[in-house]
């Protein structure tokens, strides 16, 4: 054969010449050799049909070819669209009912899409649908008449159908980008950084965008990314007008689609001294509406001049449907958490009472989900004979009902700490309280007892964590504190017994109480957030506000936590009072048996805080000897007491007192004997003992010298 390719418009032209063929089976037996071929027999030989769909009536005829197309039978289709359900997916139903709702909301004439074809064995064909819309004289669509082929052969393996799916798939990257981004954005201000930050107009497919809200009848703009320059002054606010394209498009509630920035001066001519402003390809402004209520509009804008497609369309008013419900569910949130910021308001204290003595402050950070409200509380309690009450709880929960009963609680242990109870009567009233409220809901809670002239504290706690100690030198101790079951629970279960414990606060040393926000990350373990608080302490200022301020910016802000946190901090100035004597007193009672073992770790962490040195083994060793002769000779329990003495050198005074009025007698035990060894260990370990009476009763004391290098910081 020939290699010259033939030109369709040659004399005689037949292309079957100059090209290699092959023989084939006809597929179309019916059809003469020279038999004329009618239109609709050319049509079904190309695998075409027909189709007259009258709006009025809502039945479309389908001739044979678009029978054929869509795999139907005569008995099978009965005029009705919806029979086409049958073979057409309900995705694509909608993708055919798109492309004919835009062309409607558009005015235009005709529309086309493909879509795909279940056939009776279970395959798919692709097939192709372009329709001629007919109005009446007054412009209504009356008719649409048009043709269905198959169009497998024509987009299978080819570029087209791969740049459809690449398109597909980038929109439906698009929407699950945006839809995720959106979904944590719970207040306005987080839905505009998510469409104002890195990447955020490139989650729509647009190099710019601008996003104003309806309100009082007037368009505002809220959030502008990715244009030339700022947003002049006199269109961030207009009327709901038909001058400006946002306003425009809330107002008519239909989106408006621009080829080009020429094309939209000459639609909005009030836009032309801001050319310089607006990027010069296509735009895109969208009415926002939720719950059949416009909100607001976006606007696309693109570098490069397009035609948008119905794809690209119809992509883009999904987009803005998932942006105007989420603009509706944070402006909701916003109002919520504006009633609920108020209430919080009033259920905290207003201020603080001063402290003689000492100094104090407070932080208070709203969670960061939920409607910023939680159940995190403090107080400051001005107590009969100069002491201080100092308060932090949690109520479980982040909502306005948490909130309410925190209010209620805060105000019930005001009153009872305000009476003068000890810590651990002030927290069995709380709990009983509590208990008797109509919630289910309970609380965690540590009260303090302050006296700042002599530094003692008395604590109680209730299922919370205890205090941390920083003394002027910055050493850090958390001392360990008995506690209870939490408030409402503790009573719920018969168990509202919540232990006191006695600490001493040096001159110049700081107190914190918290709740686990300040200290508790998600996924993390609670132990990781407590080192980190005592580092930041450790290293952090020396003025109590400034130190308030770290802790609350580093450990809580910046972390992002998720839960509310209340901090206070309550320092006793250097040389405030009278020279007082540090002094712990605790009780011992005759049937419990883990009260010795307690009093033990006490004392560990109080010698330890005064710096006792290689005698605080001695003074343990003592104290215990001396517990176990009180618990053992005696039908009452043991009061243990121990005090720095002032003076030089340091000596530490250990005092074990009991109700008996029998004297102690020192024996000399055998080699062999099991007892009797106590007042001799004493004896040897002390440098000074002996007894006194007390009342109905005696106290065993002994002293221990502190030695030389040992001198704690005041």
């Amino acid at each position: 054969m020939n290699d010259v390719p033939p030109h369709p418009f040659d004399e005689g032209y037949d292309p079957r010449s100059h090209r290699d063929w092959r023989l084939v089976d006809e597929d179309a037996p019916g059809v003469s050799h020279h038999e004329p071929i009618g239109l609709r027999e050319r049509l079904s030989l190309n695998r075409m049909g027909t189709f007259d769909w009258n709006l009025d009536r809502g039945l479309m005829d389908l001739d044979p070819g678009a029978m054929d197309v869509f795999d139907l039978r005569p008995e099978e289709y009965d005029g009705a669209p919806a029979s086409l359900v049958a073979r057409v997916p309900p995705a694509e139903g909608r993708r055919l009912d798109e492309a004919l709702s835009q062309a409607l909301l558009d005015g235009h004439s005709s529309y086309g899409a493909y879509f795909r074809v279940q056939c009776r064995d279970g395959t798919q064909r692709w097939t192709h649908s372009q329709g001629r819309i007919l109005h009446t004289a007054d412009g209504v669509p009356y008719r649409v008449i048009g043709i269905v082929r198959e169009a497998t052969s024509e987009l299978a393996d080819s570029a087209l159908l791969r740049s459809l799916q690449q398109e597909r798939q980038r929109q439906t990257v698009m929407v699950q980008q945006t839809t995720a981004a959106l979904a944590r954005a719970l207040s306005v201000k987080d839905v505009t950084r998510v469409l104002t930050g890195t990447g955020g107009a490139r989650r729509f497919g647009a190099d710019g965008l601008v996003l104003g809200l309806v309100a009082n009848d007037r368009f505002e703009v809220i959030a502008t990314a990715g244009l030339e320059g700022e947003v002049p002054d006199d269109m961030m606010t207009s009327r709901l007008d038909d001058t400006l394209p946002l306003a425009d498009a809330a107002r008519s509630r239909r989106p408006i689609f621009l080829g080009t920035r020429g094309e939209l001066i000459a639609r909005f001519p009030r836009l032309r001294p801001y050319t310089g402003v607006l990027p010069a390809g296509s735009a895109a402004f969208l009415p926002l509406v939720a719950q059949n209520a416009v909100i607001g509009a976006l606007g696309l804008f693109n570098a490069e001049p397009a035609v948008q497609s119905p794809e690209a369309r119809n992509l883009a008013l999904a987009l803005a449907g998932v942006v105007a419900q989420s603009v509706q569910r944070a402006t909701l949130f916003d109002q919520e958490r504006e009633f609920a910021t108020g209430l919080q308001a009033t259920m905290l204290p207003r201020r603080l009472p001063p402290i003689e003595g000492g100094a104090v402050t407070v932080r208070y950070h709203p969670a960061s989900v939920g409607r910023d409200i939680g159940g995190d509380w403090y107080d400051v309690i001005a107590l009969p004979q100069g002491r201080t009450g100092l308060v932090v709880g949690d109520v479980q929960g982040h909502d306005t009902h948490a909130a309410a009963v925190m209010g209620q609680l805060r105000i019930a242990l005001r009153a009872y700490a305000s009476e003068g109870h000890s810590p651990e009567t002030v927290l069995v009233r709380a709990s009983r309280f509590l208990a008797e409220l109509d919630t289910e809901r309970f609380a965690t809670c540590t009260y303090i007892q302050a006296d700042m002239e002599s530094g003692a504290l008395h604590l109680a706690r209730a299922g919370h964590l205890g205090p941390l100690i920083s003394n002027s030198s910055r050493h850090i101790d958390w001392p360990e504190v008995r506690g209870g079951l939490p408030l409402g629970l503790a009573t719920v279960f018969g168990h509202d017994h919540f232990p006191e414990t006695q600490l001493f606060l040096e001159p110049g040393s700081t107190l914190l109480l918290c709740t686990d926000g300040l200290v508790e990350q998600p996924g993390q373990d609670i132990s990781r957030g407590i080192d980190a608080l005592s580092a930041a302490v450790r290293t952090g200022p020396t003025d109590l506000e400034a130190l308030a301020d770290r802790l609350s910016d580093h450990l809580w802000a910046d972390p992002g936590s998720e839960d509310d946190m209340a901090l206070l901090l309550l320092h006793r100035l250097p040389g405030s009072g009278a020279v007082t004597t540090p002094r712990l007193r605790l009780h011992v009672h005759q049937a419990d048996p883990s009260g010795t073992a307690e009093v033990r770790s006490a004392l560990r962490r109080t010698l330890d805080q005064w710096r006792a040195g290689a005698v605080m083994h001695n003074i343990e060793v003592a104290a215990s000897e001396l517990i176990a002769n009180a618990l053992t000779h005696t039908e009452s329990g043991a009061l243990v007491s121990m005090e720095l003495l002032p003076g030089a050198p340091r000596r530490i005074r250990l005092e074990v007192e009991d109700r008996s009025s029998r004297w102690p007698r020192r024996r000399s035990p055998g080699e062999t004997a099991t007892s009797g060894r106590g007042l001799m260990l004493v004896e040897a370990l002390a440098d000074e003992w002996g007894a006194e009476p007390r009342g109905a009763g005696k106290a065993l004391w002994c002293e221990f010298a502190v030695p030389d290098g040992q001198e704690a910081v005041w």
